[in-house]
């Protein structure tokens, strides 16, 4: 008896006992589905984050204020830094000569009350002025009109682009915003652009809810207190980034007027780092998700040996008539594992499909589109099966292959 007969006979069994062998699968099947289906979620929402990180542009670094108090690290006073001011950020910016585009932005207030005609919205808008770069940087859309025009940054012009759920406050669902003059801050503004919606978690702030204007008009609004700018600075080729980084620090060292020796003034954050981040987190849930699936797997072995060795019991005879005739214990062993190898397979690649199904459909009841087939799991999922039937299928393949030929041919 050779290892295709051997195959075949296991293919008979399972036939025969064709309702034993639906029931060991399905405990298979439930392992491998929450196994593959919850790392395949993982895998999809992971996918959609990291594209919209690319969006945002991942290959990017910001350069921002320090925020300390002056207060003692490691024993040591630290030197209070005054915050970067706009007239650095410009000279940053007209300095920088990497491959880049930098975007500058500065906070002006989350608590403004934006009014059109007899309209107004709550008094939760945020104001951030903003220069031409930013909206790209940021991942943002326009839906409709236009971004700065570098004239309009360079001079301050009263011009902005609002978000839609300022629109929706102000303006009714037939009435075209653009063009239109609205006012903030005892100021008066007209709309040049309106953002494409982005939506927030929890409701809420974000560009949505905003109103963005000239940097330099910006400035002006807030002589009451000192605004904190920012930039970003997106690289067009990703492996430059240290180098690229290297200059940057060069630069505003320069710019600050930092001395040989001393820390920086400023911070500089790589954006790589939220996808870093994400990367950890994906990893535990990975962890958790492939820990559940072994639980629910170790389960599936224990009823799988269970079930071989009833079979082996059942069949006792069979093995004495096949021994008789000249089968080795070798093949004998063989038989009985495959034919537990089998039974796992047909319950792993049956779990297979409904996990990735599931996993998909995780993904966009949470709002992730795509179809994701994580092929490395799937890969892992059919190796675990077949060390999961080699596992539980040797023990009563050994067992019945130590068989009396004599004694299995008078067991009834």
């Amino acid at each position: 008896m050779n290892l295709v007969e051997n195959i075949k006979e296991g293919l008979r069994s399972i036939q025969a006992n064709l309702l034993r062998t639906v029931l060991t699968a399905l405990i298979v099947t439930l392992g491998i589905t929450s196994l593959v289906g919850i790392l395949t979620a993982i895998d999809g929402i992971q996918y959609s984050v990291t594209d919209s990180l690319s969006e945002l542009g991942v290959n990017t670094f910001d350069i921002y204020s320090k925020r300390n108090r002056g207060g003692r690290s490691g024993g040591v006073q630290e030197k209070r830094q005054p915050p970067m001011t706009l007239k650095e950020s410009i000279r940053f910016i007209e300095n920088y000569r990497y491959p880049a585009s930098v975007s500058l932005s500065t906070f002006v207030t989350s608590v403004a009350e934006v009014k059109y005609k007899s309209k107004k919205t709550n008094p939760n808008v945020q104001i951030r002025g903003v220069n031409e770069e930013y909206i790209a940087l940021e991942g943002l859309n326009i839906e409709k009109g236009r971004n700065f025009s570098s004239i309009e940054i360079q001079y301050g012009t009263n011009v902005a682009i609002i978000g839609v759920d300022v629109v929706e406050s102000l303006f009714e669902d037939n009435e075209e915003p653009l063009n239109q003059e609205i006012s903030l801050l005892g100021n008066k503004y007209l709309i040049i652009g309106v953002l494409e919606e982005r939506g927030q978690i929890g409701g809420g702030g974000g560009p949505d809810n905003s109103v963005m204007i000239p940097v330099i008009n910006a400035s002006r609004l807030s002589s009451s207190r000192i605004l904190r700018y920012s930039m970003t600075v997106g690289i067009d080729d990703p492996t430059q980034m240290e180098m690229a980084m290297g200059e940057a620090t060069a630069i505003m060292r320069k710019i600050r007027q930092d001395k040989l020796g001393e820390a920086n003034s400023f911070e500089l954050a790589k954006s790589e780092s939220l996808a870093d981040r994400l990367e950890s987190i994906t990893s535990v849930m990975r962890l958790g998700g492939f820990g559940i699936g072994f639980i629910t797997l170790l389960g599936a072995s224990i009823a799988l040996m269970n079930i071989m060795l009833v079979s082996v019991t059942e069949r006792t005879r069979e093995v004495g008539v096949r021994k008789a005739l000249g089968a080795t214990p070798l093949r004998i062993r063989q038989q009985f594992i495959i034919e537990a190898i089998v039974v796992c397979l047909l319950g792993g690649i049956a779990g297979v499909i409904l996990g990735i199904a599931i996993g998909n459909l995780i993904s966009s009841v949470v709002g992730i589109d795509g179809f994701v087939v994580p092929w490395a799991w799937v890969l892992v999922g059919l190796i675990v099966c077949i060390v999961v039937g080699l596992i539980s299928g040797y023990y009563p393949a050994n067992k019945a292959a130590k068989l009396d030929p004599i004694e299995s041919l008078r067991f009834e």
